[in-house]
């Protein structure tokens, strides 16, 4: 529905706020293209002006991706996983799996204390799904399986803070994930995450830890390279 025609900074502000519900529901998923400007002025019944300028002030946050000739896209599903997005999008790719291995061993050994029968349906759910995409032999696919069923892992640790901080670092991640995948989907680089989940269902939180922790470390062969000293 069209939105109220306040003062021009207050409007802004709507717009503003009715783009960023978009992303934050999902309805615009990261990667996706959002709307033409033509399109959002119809939808939210404002000048061009301001929806150029709401959009800019997201991309300006980090959630947008202003791309000539193309369109705008998705990036990030708040300002904080924006930051995270470019402050951490060229690090060593080393550096990220280990914060990565870090953050997943802690969040699977509370899982495995914690998990509801809800999150175990969840996690059973996912995972299957996660198979499924890696045989498609689609990486992106199986890059957006991958990464939902990590996500579903941590919030079976039932610990908000870490759910959080793993939720705005989630498209590093995936850029990582997608990267590590490339082309390369054959049986032989599978790796199966059964484990993981059947070590949360039986309480096992030393497997649960260790499992988690192993697989952003299981890398194709030459991945990282080590400083000198390693």
């Amino acid at each position: 529905m069209p939105l109220s025609h306040p003062r021009r900074s207050a409007l802004s502000e709507q717009v503003i706020a009715a783009l960023r519900a978009q992303i934050t529901s999902g309805e615009w998923p990261v990667g996706s293209r959002i709307p033409t400007e033509p399109e959002l002025v119809e939808q939210l019944g404002v000048a061009r002006n301001t929806v150029r300028e709401a959009v800019r002030a997201l991309a300006h946050n980090g959630l947008l991706d202003i791309r000539q000739g193309s369109g705008t896209y998705v990036v990030a599903t708040s300002e904080l996983a924006g930051v995270m997005h470019r402050r951490f999008a060229g690090a060593d790719p080393r550096h990220i799996a280990e914060l990565r291995s870090s953050l997943e061993s802690s969040a699977a050994r509370l899982a495995a204390q914690r998990r509801t029968e809800k999150d175990l349906k969840q996690l059973d759910a996912l995972l299957q799904r996660r198979e499924e995409a890696w045989e498609s032999g689609d990486a992106e696919t199986f890059v957006a399986a991958d990464a939902t069923f990590h996500m579903a892992v941590v919030a079976a640790s039932h610990n908000d803070v870490m759910t959080a901080l793993y939720a705005d670092l989630v498209e590093v991640l995936r850029d990582w994930l997608r990267d590590d995948v490339g082309g390369d989907m054959s049986p032989e680089t599978h790796m199966d995450h059964g484990r993981l989940v059947d070590a949360i269902r039986v309480g096992d939180e030393a497997t649960a830890a260790e499992e988690a922790a192993s697989y952003p470390m299981a890398c194709k062969p030459g991945r990282f390279t080590a400083p000198a000293g390693d």
